[in-house]
């Protein structure tokens, strides 16, 4: 198998070409045409929906590496749900990072005014997915996973990443045994992936831990999204999961993140249950149990000052909320670099704060960080000034800020004009992260109806579904749930499949 995935014919690519689409078309590992391949003005209702990018064989990735991200999304998961918990560290979070980043500044000043009046609901629900990497030193050394970021909110891809594993399957055992270089029935390790379903499943307990509904009206979940979503199949696989529930009847609605204010309402009295009214369904209200949101993560989701009120409206209410303001707050590049800075003789890791210093824990958490600095004033933020600004140092390396999705980031040598083009008080609101150097893998990439051949570079994401109480501190659910891998050429920076870097992908463990 060291040849695999083998090249193959035009003609083999031509029929691959044709069963992908179509599967892909049946099973809803779609999305809604980019504007690049579909005017929106030639699909007003929005009627159309294309094939996802995805690799036409699943890349072969280290067993190995997948058995240990596997091995410690729980524990990721508990320290997450631990962080959340502690404001006095967060507060100094968003401290550091400082007036040059408003929007993490307006997001610290929602829970602010919660706290004040005192929050209703102490569950939390978290749907994560950390994100890793392949790093290999050298020829014949083992390699690792090494963490490029871990997802607080909108954790997306969980609903196609079980399809593309799905579709891998299906060409396994009928498309690939017939290549001119055939791979035989059964050769290919391609591990189960339940991913739409479990993180369903983290959603349907949080429904659950709710309680009863405390007014005369019937319990929903609501999947809080942003108006034109292209990405909307992904997100429809993990309503369809929830409402296939046997035990439990669950209306799903979506909810545009603009229209908070114009669809939901606080309950009377002083237990401020979101109550939803569906413009569709006028005669219908329903009590809202649990708020997914699948938008809220950057700053166009907040154009004005309603939109900060509409997300108060939510952090204020007895909804579950996935995220809260704090688990967000959790999320930001500046928590993962305080956890990835190594104790030294004067200062212990911060993981000991959450994680107890006798379990393997610490250490099975430790072994998946990169070298990570800030850009602040401290003597690690000065070292860090250094290389981000020298035209050599800073190739090995990128810039992050504290935000979510693709196409923030700033590479190698482009660091260092970015950083004299703004403000340096404002420095301190990025990071600075080693790249990390994955074993060179080659493989074909179906984008829009055309092949793609070349090098690429993977990305292992795995999900975990977490509910605690941030009053009892006590975890109510932790679970892993499925794995995400996605794929781009070795020439691109950028990895994100929504903002139409990557491609989806499915693991062959080798």
């Amino acid at each position: 198998m060291s040849d695999y995935p083998s090249e193959i014919t035009p003609n083999e690519g031509e029929r691959l070409t044709e069963v992908i689409k179509d599967w892909a078309l049946a099973h809803g590992l779609t999305v809604r045409p980019p504007p690049a391949v579909v005017a929106a003005d030639a699909d007003p209702a929005g009627i159309l929906a294309t094939a996802v990018p995805v690799t036409l064989f699943p890349s072969p990735f280290p067993r190995v590496c997948f058995e240990q991200g596997i091995a410690v999304q729980k524990a990721y998961n508990e320290l997450y749900a631990s962080i959340s918990q502690d404001e006095y560290f967060l507060a100094q979070v968003v401290k550091e990072i400082g007036d040059s980043d408003n929007f993490i500044t307006e997001l610290w000043n929602v829970h602010l005014r919660v706290k004040e009046e005192g929050y209703v609901q102490h569950k939390s629900l978290g749907l994560f997915r950390s994100d890793y990497m392949v790093h290999q030193d050298g020829a014949g050394s083992l390699p690792q996973i090494k963490q490029v970021e871990f997802n607080t909110i909108a954790s997306s891809f969980g609903g196609l990443s079980s399809q593309t594993s799905m579709l891998h399957k299906y060409l396994s055992s009928t498309e690939y045994p017939l290549l001119e270089k055939p791979v035989r029935r059964g050769v290919l390790q391609l591990p189960e992936n339940e991913s739409a379903a479990r993180l369903a499943a983290g959603i349907r307990h949080a429904f659950v831990e709710y309680g009863p509904s405390s007014t005369d009206y019937q319990k929903c979940v609501i999947f809080l999204v942003q108006g034109g979503e292209r990405n909307i199949f992904d997100q429809r696989h993990l309503e369809y999961e929830l409402k296939d529930s046997q035990e439990l009847q669950i209306p799903v609605f979506r909810l545009r993140f603009s229209e908070i204010l114009q669809h939901t309402s606080l309950a009377n009295g002083s237990g401020r249950q979101l109550l939803y009214r569906s413009p569709q369904l006028p005669s219908h209200t329903f009590e809202v149990a649990v708020v997914y949101m699948r938008s809220g993560y950057g700053p166009s989701d907040y154009p004005d000052r309603s939109a900060w009120e509409a997300r108060y409206h939510l952090e204020r209410s007895a909804a579950i909320k996935c995220p809260t303001v704090l688990t967000q707050v959790a999320g930001t590049k500046k928590v993962q670099q305080v956890l990835a800075t190594p104790e030294t003789s004067s200062s212990s890791s911060i993981l000991s704060r959450y994680i107890s210093k006798d379990t393997a824990s610490i250490s099975s958490l430790a072994d998946t960080f990169t070298n990570i600095y800030p850009l602040d004033e401290t003597e690690a933020g000065l070292k860090a000034r250094k290389i981000a600004t020298d035209p050599e140092l800073c190739k090995g390396y990128v810039l992050k800020p504290q935000r979510e999705g693709g196409g923030n980031n700033i590479y190698r040598t482009s660091i260092p004009p970015f950083l004299k083009s703004i403000p340096e008080p404002h420095w301190p609101s990025y990071i600075l992260m080693q790249l990390i150097t994955p074993p060179p893998i080659r493989n074909t990439i179906l984008r829009n109806g055309k092949l793609e051949l070349g090098g690429v570079i993977c990305e292992l994401g795995i999900y975990g579904t977490c509910i605690w109480d941030q009053q009892s501190k006590e975890i109510l659910h932790n679970e892993q749930a499925g794995y995400l891998l996605r794929t781009k050429g070795d020439q691109s920076e950028e990895g994100g499949v929504a903002a139409g870097f990557g491609c989806m992908d499915s693991c062959s463990l080798v």
